[in-house]
C-alpha cells in the first residue's frame, strides 16, 4: 500500500480481547466452533439454493446472497482473531490493516443494502402478492445485487480515500483484535476530529438511518399484512420475524461502534465478536429452523451428497 511509504509506522499491534489464559481458551473454543459452523451452514444454504430448482425464487436468491456475504464477514476478522488468541505479539501490517478495513466496510455496506432489498421483497410478497413475480423478476433481483455491491464498494473506497495516506509516527497499538476506523484514525499524527466526524457521519448515521428505515418498513408491512387473510400472505408473513431478528443482530453492533461517544469502551470489542462470529452463524440457523421448504431442500442436498460420496 502507498500509505506505508508515507508513514513511520509499518505495522500495528493488537492488545486483543483479554490477557487471561482461561478467557482466551473460552474465546478460542467459542470462536472456532461458531466459525466452522457458520462456514458450513452458509455454504450449505448457497449450495442448496443454487442446486434445488424448488428454491429458484427471488426470496431464496436474496437469502443465498446473504449467506455468501456472511461467509465473507466470517473470513475477514475471525481467522486472524483465532490465530492471535495465544500469541503474545499480535501484529498486522499497515497494508493488512487497510485491507481489513476495506473489506469490513465493503461487506458491511453490501449486507446493509441486501437487507433493504430483502425487506422490499417481503413488502411485495405481502402487500402485492398477485404481482410478486412480475415485480420481483430475475432482472430486478440481479440489478439489486449489483447495485448493493457497487454502493458497498463506493462506501468503502470513500472511507479509505481520507485515511490511507494519513501520517502515522507512533504509537502503533490498537486496543482491539482487528482494524477498525475509529481506533485507526486516533493513531494518526494529526488532529483527527474532522475525520472522526466523517466516519461517524458516513458509517454511524448511515447505519442508524438504514436501521430505522428498515424497522419502519417492517412495521408498515405488519400493519398491511393484518388486512390480508389468505394463506399465501400468512406464509410470507412467517418469514418476516426472521428478517427483523437478522436486522437487529447486524445493525445493533454497527450502531454502537460508530455512534457511541466513548470509543474506548471494551464493550465494542465483544460486540464486534457478536457481529463477526455469532451473527453469521445465527443467520442460517434462524432462516432454516423457521423455513420448512429450506429444511426439506437441505435434506435432499445432503442425501444426494451422501449417495455421491458412497458411489465415488
Amino acid at each position: 500500500m502507498d500509505g506505508a511509504n508515507h508513514s513511520v509506522v509499518s505495522e500495528f499491534v493488537f492488545l486483543g480481547l483479554s490477557n487471561s489464559w482461561e478467557i482466551q481458551l473460552v474465546l478460542f473454543v467459542f470462536s472456532s466452533m461458531f466459525y466452522v459452523a457458520s462456514m458450513l451452514g452458509n455454504s450449505l444454504i448457497v449450495l442448496t439454493v443454487t442446486s434445488d430448482p424448488h428454491l429458484h425464487s427471488p426470496m431464496y436468491f436474496l437469502l443465498a446472497n446473504l449467506s455468501f456475504i456472511d461467509l465473507g464477514i466470517s473470513s475477514v476478522i475471525t481467522p486472524k482473531m483465532i490465530y492471535d488468541l495465544f500469541r503474545k505479539h499480535k501484529v498486522i501490517s499497515f497494508g493488512g490493516c487497510i485491507a481489513q478495513i476495506f473489506f469490513i466496510h465493503l461487506i458491511g455496506g453490501v449486507e446493509m443494502l441486501l437487507l433493504t432489498a430483502m425487506a422490499f421483497d417481503r413488502y411485495v410478497a405481502i402487500c402485492k402478492p398477485l404481482h410478486y413475480f412480475s415485480i420481483m423478476n430475475p432482472k430486478l433481483c440481479i440489478l439489486l445485487q449489483v447495485a448493493a455491491w457497487i454502493i458497498g464498494l463506493i462506501h468503502s473506497v470513500f472511507q479509505l480515500v481520507f485515511v490511507i495516506k494519513l501520517p502515522f509516527c507512533g504509537p502503533n497499538v490498537l486496543d482491539s483484535f482487528y482494524c477498525d476506523l475509529p481506533r485507526f484514525i486516533k493513531l494518526a499524527c494529526i488532529d483527527s476530529y474532522r475525520l472522526e466526524f466523517m466516519v461517524t457521519a458516513n458509517s454511524g448515521f448511515i447505519s442508524l438511518g438504514s436501521f430505522f428505515i428498515l424497522i419502519i418498513s417492517y412495521i408498515f408491512i405488519l400493519i398491511t399484512a393484518q388486512k390480508h387473510s389468505s394463506g399465501g400472505s400468512f406464509k410470507a408473513l412467517s418469514t418476516l420475524s426472521t428478517h427483523i431478528m437478522v436486522v437487529i443482530l447486524f445493525f445493533g453492533p454497527c450502531i454502537f461502534v460508530y455512534t457511541w461517544p466513548h470509543p474506548k469502551s471494551h464493550l465494542d470489542k465483544f460486540l464486534a465478536i457478536l457481529d463477526g462470529v455469532l451473527t453469521p452463524f445465527l443467520n442460517p440457523v434462524i432462516y432454516t429452523l423457521r423455513n420448512k421448504e429450506m429444511k426439506m431442500a437441505m435434506r435432499r442436498v445432503c442425501s444426494h451428497l451422501l449417495v455421491y460420496r458412497r458411489i465415488s
